[in-house]
């Protein structure tokens, strides 16, 4: 068939040649080594209030990113509260005193760009992106959507039905409910261990609990406004003055401090007859202020934190237990979690957390080898650099150093501190920050192939 197709193209175009003849593959040059990062000049200024400010140039596109980061969210949330924040959030995307967000959406599409308000468990974000010229403007929408709120009581019935689908559908997903035990075992009580409402909680929420909310959280005190990109810099400083002096001060930056536990307790929630199992295992870890917290990233991605790591390779690709396993470090607000996460065939689940305790144990006794490291840095470096290639992306890394506590330089030296990472220090990294035996597991899937897996995993933790 291809000599058919070959020949008919060759009459098409009236190729004289009666062969074809294909260049022999040849392997690509090596990239280049990605340059460090050199940080865009930071314009910083605080109001009286306590609003933050930075500005910075970047680019030559004529547009710009706003984002206005409150540092709230679930985080502040009680017990019986969890999604409120979610609520208030949704209301405030309802409209201002004065416009419906549909209005607002309209004048700023006119502006050639966009505006929305998520919800997190450390932050609450009103976020825009306008053509140079609006940016001053944006600004001053962004200050109405956050000091304005409508919070209209005939819109609460419906988010709340909103938010009660979304309940149903995550808690249906075994991914979820993994996630939603594991941070309940290691966080215990803290709002960074509840991930889930129950329907009870939802219906008792009220527009005076959000407004409450509010009130309670925000404020230019916990506030920072980003606006990075092309843009007039004094009609943006006037802007935010002008917008902004008004706000209230509100409450000072402070999340609750949390004490995440090493176990090595097993959890199992019963999927009855499913084909599959979802595996979530891992323990506390540093932080990104500490000092070996790069030395920790490059040692995650080796492992299991990029498409060519051990672990994937292991049970992805030599195996086939699986098809998408990862592994990444969790931050939140002066606590990490590092955790490795993985949905296996069932009768595979034992096989498959001997396989991760066995690439977890060989990378603490033999260094891997210069070339492998190697080639995780450069995956590490250039994602770096990619990261960093728009305004949204440049306002992430700044709000990462921000909320902790970090300075100029962890951005401006990582490329540099990555590929300072030697194979030793991964393999003594792997020693004092992956102890399997620490390690807190949960498993959904089958009861009745968990109990027999569950053998399997214990004689995992006995693989020298």
């Amino acid at each position: 068939m291809k000599k058919i197709i070959i020949t008919a193209i060759c009459l098409l175009i009236g190729s004289p040649f009666t062969t074809i003849t294909f260049a022999q593959k040849q392997t690509p040059p090596a990239g280049g080594t990605p340059k460090d990062f050199k940080l865009p000049e930071k314009k910083v200024k605080e109001l009286p209030n306590g609003l933050r400010s930075s500005l910075v140039q970047y680019g030559a596109v004529p547009k710009a990113d706003v984002q206005l980061i409150i540092k709230t969210g679930n985080v502040h949330e009680a017990a019986n509260e969890v999604w409120l924040a979610d609520l208030t959030g949704l209301l405030m995307k309802e409209g201002t005193t004065t416009k419906s967000f549909k209005e607002i959406s309209k004048k700023v599409a006119g502006m050639g760009g966009n505006i929305d308000v998520s919800t997190g468990m450390d932050n609450v974000t009103i976020s825009g992106s306008v053509l140079s010229e609006f940016v001053p403007e944006l600004v001053k929408v962004i200050a109405d959507v956050v000091m304005n709120p409508a919070m209209p009581t005939s819109e609460v019935d419906r988010l709340k039905a909103d938010l009660k689908r979304q309940l149903t559908v995550q808690k249906s997903v075994p991914q979820s409910q993994a996630t939603e035990r594991f941070f309940q075992m290691v966080y215990k009580d803290h709002p960074y261990g509840r991930y889930f409402p129950t329907e009870e909680m939802i219906n008792s929420y009220t527009v005076d609990k959000a407004k409450g909310f509010y009130e309670a959280n925000f404020g230019a005190k916990r506030s920072v406004i980003y606006v990075v990109g092309k843009f007039d810099e004094a009609a943006v400083n006037k802007a935010i003055e002008e917008s902004f002096t008004a706000w209230k001060a509100g409450p000072e930056v402070n999340f609750p401090p949390a004490t995440p536990v090493h176990t090595n307790e097993i959890a199992m929630i019963d999927r009855k007859d499913a084909p599959q199992s979802t595996v979530m295992i891992g323990l506390p870890t540093l932080i990104p202020k500490d000092k070996d917290y790069v030395a920790l990233q490059v040692t995650n991605s080796l492992l299991g934190g990029s498409f060519g790591s051990r672990i994937t390779s292991n049970i992805r690709e030599d195996k086939g237990y699986t098809y998408s396993p990862f592994s990444t470090i969790q931050n939140r607000k002066g606590v990490s979690v590092w955790f490795e996460q993985a949905d296996v065939t069932s009768e595979h689940t034992g096989e498959s957390l001997r396989e991760i305790s066995k690439e977890i144990k060989r990378l603490q006794t033999e260094a891997p080898p210069k070339d492998e490291l190697e080639g995780i840095q450069r995956y590490m470096a250039g994602t770096f650099v990619l990261q960093n290639s728009n305004p949204g992306g440049i306002i992430s890394q700044l709000n990462f150093i921000d909320l902790h506590g970090l300075d100029d330089s962890y951005l401006t030296d990582r490329v540099k501190n990555i590929y300072a990472v030697t194979p030793e220090k991964v393999s003594q990294m792997t020693k004092d920050h992956f102890k399997y035996e620490d390690m807190t597991l949960v498993l959904v899937g089958d009861k009745k192939q968990l109990d027999k897996q569950i053998k399997m995993h214990k004689e995992a933790q006995k693989v020298k």
